[in-house]
């Protein structure tokens, strides 16, 4: 064998243990620069900046994320008791609507979540909403009207990849403070569906995990599931009513929510079991956190807790019963 083809192998071999240390050093400066981005880090909750400043009648999405109508209908959605279908407006945009009592809850709640920091669904309520070539709905057939339907919320389709639902009880925040926020806002609004399919996980384009509450529908009405839901959720007799927190100890708070489902859910096992199995999520909250949360929604001014009921589409009487409720509460989480 002559030198020159000893030396072939030999360059082959030092420019792959060159390449080797040159791409070890880069990895770890690429990794850093991803932390440092959030890329690959689960996220619950973000900064809101100014919150007094936030617009709650449009929301996340704002005036300039608006649906172009009329939409176009595309499919009817079977899953969930609310009746819903696929649609797409005239910017292409495709949009979920969701009719009945959930679709004014919705609206609101999403708003108040999103103005203290966490991840929200662009949603906009429209008493008409006017739907172009709408089929006979299977299911919410007393919404529609002569040029469409009404009293439909229309929530945009979200960018990235669904990775799946995330549990209360099984998540990377469990104990956060974050976390117990969050918790401290499902008993301010009541939204006592807790169940692990209206929680999501996003991932986007960064590459971060968003986890989101989904489906707040079930808000603003009783403290858990009735016999009725004209009055569990939507209803503001029933939200006003009842106590808001139940004890207060050096350490902890405790709110009258979830509360058990009736004792006739019995006969769905499945749904009376998950129910009851959420009703820690609104107990043994730290102090602290509570106190936390409480001096976020502080920031929130009366117009702007108006505007977000203005947005669901509610009566004037009724946006300021609703706002009167939510505004008694945030009271009493700040005298904590």
């Amino acid at each position: 064998m002559t030198v020159a083809s000893c030396q072939h192998p030999l360059r082959l071999t030092l420019t792959t243990v060159l390449l080797g240390t040159l791409l070890s050093i880069q990895a770890p400066a690429q990794e850093k620069e991803r932390a440092a981005n959030g890329a690959g880090q689960p996220i619950l909750w973000r900064d809101p900046g100014e919150i007094s400043s936030k617009n709650l009648f449009y929301g996340v999405g704002g005036e300039k994320s608006m649906p172009a109508l009329p939409v176009k209908f595309l499919s009817e959605d079977s899953a969930g008791i609310s009746p819903k279908f696929e649609a797409e407006d005239k910017a292409h945009q495709k949009w979920k609507a969701k009719l009945a009592l959930e679709a004014q809850s919705e609206t609101v709640a999403s708003r108040l979540l999103w103005a203290v920091g966490y991840f929200a669904n662009e949603n906009y309520y429209y008493a008409q909403l006017p739907v172009e070539n709408l089929a006979q709905l299977k299911r919410g057939q007393e919404f529609e009207t002569a040029n469409g339907v009404k009293g439909a919320r229309l929530q945009r389709h979200q960018l990235g990849t669904n990775k799946g639902e995330w549990d209360w009880k099984k998540n990377p925040f469990y104990g956060t403070r974050e976390f117990n926020g969050l918790r401290v806002m499902m008993a301010l609004v009541r939204n006592w569906d807790l169940m692990a399919d209206n929680n999501a996980i996003f991932e986007d384009g960064s590459g971060r995990e968003i986890y989101e509450v989904t489906d707040v529908g079930a808000s603003f009405g009783k403290t858990g599931p009735s016999y009725s839901d004209k009055k569990a959720k939507n209803n503001l007799e029933s939200f006003s009513r009842g106590k808001f927190i139940s004890k207060v100890t050096a350490d902890h708070v405790d709110f009258k929510f979830p509360t058990r489902p009736p004792l006739i859910f019995i006969f769905l096992p499945k749904s009376f079991f998950k129910e009851a199995h959420t009703s820690w999520i609104g107990k043994h909250i730290p102090r602290a956190d509570v106190k936390w949360i409480a001096r976020l929604l502080s920031q929130l001014t009366p117009a702007q807790i108006r505007d977000a009921f203005r947005a669901g589409g509610y009566t004037p009487e009724q946006v300021e019963g609703f706002a009167q409720v939510v505004e008694k509460r945030i009271s009493e989480l700040n005298r904590l």
